[in-house]
């Protein structure tokens, strides 16, 4: 399905359809912990043992058996015919010991601290249980994940990541459009492979060149006679819309090549950020396996007004009482930057009111 600059703009939902409804996750890959920062989880990991696996101490103290010592203070010291043992965090308890009496508790051969059991000692399976779920499939793992993968013995992980190839069409000027999406799409999981090209039949062998498992093409997705990424896609594959009832990024495409989607994005920043987040996000959340990311509920602090019939992109910015709108279509750089989400206006509204919430998709 070809749209022109003349024709109807087909509406968001349908493109997101024709775009991400065939993609299907990439196959897993093994990774080292160390890599595996903001990579999707290929599968569930489960704990395959207890962690601690036995009474360990949470303090550096010494070693006692609560009930032995129970009750015991400066007043009423309870004498040890010999040092109870030393131990260090982290270590593992003296078998018959259940406390950490803390280094001050214990002078002179006595104990002058009351103590309880199980104070300052974490028992076994108190951090992780044995066979406890840690990560489900999709998840993107972040630090904390790595935190709990490292304690229990984990030295790889299965993740998908795929590979997107970000094809920068148009003359060799200052680009500054396709570093910031290939750092989202870092964000959102995925790897990328630069590539410059320009002239049609160039973009189109760029387009269908490579092994990555989508592409995105940043700039000359217009209708203007300098504009060849729409016509490069007819050539290297199918172009499934052109034109779409989104602004800004009303001439953004998409289509497929060599068994993979393609996404055609304007080269102005705003617009290429909005075909990207609405588009392209969601699309990378198909390959990797993640579910899309659920907006939250803010209150808007200014009123937006929409034109009924168009998917309109507002960004906002966070503010102490809500979320302030920036705006929209030709949004510059200055207050673009200011941007830490987006609230997508449907078709059929005519923008929100102040004070009312609003879904607002984090950045």
């Amino acid at each position: 399905m070809i749209r022109n600059a003349s024709s109807a703009l087909i509406p968001l939902r349908e493109a997101a359809n024709l775009l991400s409804d065939e993609a299907a996750p990439v196959a897993p890959a093994t990774v080292a912990l160390a890599a595996a920062l903001g990579r999707v989880a290929a599968g569930a990991v489960v704990a395959p043992s207890a962690v601690p696996m036995s009474m360990t101490a949470m303090r550096d103290g010494f070693a006692v058996e609560a009930a032995s010592v129970g009750g015991a203070s400066a007043y009423a010291p309870i004498f040890l015919a010999r040092p109870p043992p030393w131990v260090e965090a982290g270590q593992p308890m003296p078998p018959g010991t259940d406390a950490v009496l803390p280094p001050e508790g214990f002078a002179d051969g006595m104990v002058v601290a009351d103590i309880a059991t199980r104070e300052g000692v974490s028992g076994a399976g108190d951090d992780v249980a044995g066979n406890e779920r840690l990560i489900e499939a999709g998840t993107q793992i972040e630090p904390l994940h790595l935190l709990v993968l490292e304690a229990i013995g984990l030295k790889a992980v299965d993740v998908r990541q795929p590979l997107l190839r970000v094809v920068t069409a148009g003359a060799s000027h200052l680009d500054t459009v396709s570093p910031l999406l290939g750092r989202l799409i870092a964000r959102a999981g995925g790897a990328t492979e630069a590539v410059r090209a320009q002239g049609v039949r160039d973009i189109g062998e760029a387009i269908r060149g490579g092994t990555a498992d989508a592409v995105l093409v940043v700039g000359g997705s217009g209708f203007g006679r300098s504009d060849h990424s729409a016509a490069a896609l007819a050539l290297a594959g199918d172009v499934r819309a052109h034109g779409i009832a989104m602004r800004p990024g009303e001439t953004t495409a998409v289509g497929s090549a060599a068994g993979r989607p393609v996404l055609l994005v304007p080269g102005r920043p705003e617009a290429a950020l909005a075909g990207f987040l609405a588009l392209g996000r969601p699309l990378i959340a198909r390959l990797t396996g993640a579910p899309d990311r659920p907006p939250r509920r803010h209150v808007l602090v200014r009123k937006i007004v929409s034109a009924i019939g168009l998917s309109e992109v507002v960004f906002v910015r966070s503010v102490s009482d809500g979320v302030e709108p920036l705006g929209g279509a030709g949004l510059p750089l200055s207050r673009l930057v200011q941007a830490d989400g987006i609230i997508v206006v449907e078709p059929e509204s005519e923008g929100f009111r102040a004070g009312e919430e609003v879904k607002v998709w984090p950045l």
